[in-house]
């Protein structure tokens, strides 16, 4: 438990600046949505004219001109941001002992590597929760105010759901990268690396539309907002997929950071 609190009193600050940046990322997006909503039909015209600019704004197969809509668009972005928060958070969680050299005055406690990675990780999982639910509560309310019609609390929620099995990916990701990395300041290049390289191939999977086999490489494809938006649920394909590559990067954690040699 003291790791645990010693964990979340270390990333507190970043955690109060990633919800308050999440916060006012929905609001700027929904303002702007003003906008757009304005324009009506002209600017769902125009993105469908722009194929290439429609796939790298998240605009393919939703209508813009209502909130839901429109939300859909800025939650490819948040995605983004949750991934990268994600995989530094895990990066950073595991091996900022090294990093701040206070490895050997952790692990000379009556504790086990085992038991400090848990202790790491259940910290970690309370940082993702608590930005998932600030995200769900902001885009709750804010969608919410702009929305006319029916509500979609519903598909936000949905959306929320896809968007934790994302985190939990690149959390433990990045948890694996700091476990394998003799270097543990290359632990949060790595992962970020990872996560961009991934995001980057699921835009690019948009716009050429062909070689749809490789969407199971990329994360960003599993939960994406226009599927809630036409289809109302996602694939359990996805579900599981998220959950393999999860428990696989987890199991990497333990195994390699339990047996190699920490820099002290």
């Amino acid at each position: 438990m003291n790791i645990i609190l010693r964990e979340l009193k270390a990333h507190r600050r970043s955690l109060i600046g990633w919800s308050v940046g999440m916060f006012f990322l929905i609001l700027v997006g929904m303002v702007k949505y003003q906008g757009f909503a304005s324009s009506g039909q002209s600017a769902n015209d125009l993105f469908k004219g722009l194929p290439t600019l429609a796939a790298l704004f998240g605009v393919q197969s939703v209508d813009i001109s209502t909130a839901i809509g429109f939300y859909s668009v800025l939650f490819l972005y948040i995605l983004v941001m949750v991934s990268i928060h994600a995989s530094l958070l895990g990066a950073d969680i595991i091996s900022k002992e090294e990093q701040d050299k206070t490895a050997e005055f952790l692990f000379a406690k009556p504790v086990t590597r085992r038991q400090a990675i848990t202790s790491k990780l259940q910290a970690a999982l309370i940082n993702v929760v608590i930005l998932n639910l600030v995200t769900l509560v902001s885009s709750v309310v804010i969608v919410g105010a702009y929305n006319k019609g029916a509500s979609v609390t519903g598909d936000i929620l949905l959306m929320m759901v896809g968007m934790f099995f994302i985190q939990l990916i690149f959390l433990s990701i990045g948890t694996a990268a700091a476990a394998l990395s003799k270097r543990p300041k290359l632990a949060a290049p790595v992962a970020t690396s990872i996560m961009l390289i991934t995001f980057f191939l699921s835009l690019w999977l948009d716009i050429t539309k062909k070689y749809s086999g490789l969407k199971y490489l990329t994360p960003f494809k599993y939960f994406e907002a226009k599927t809630i938006i036409n289809n109302g649920s996602y694939d359990p394909v996805f579900y599981a997929l998220s959950l393999g590559i999860i428990v696989v990067m987890l199991i990497a954690t333990y195994r390699f950071y339990s047996v190699r040699d920490l820099s002290v």
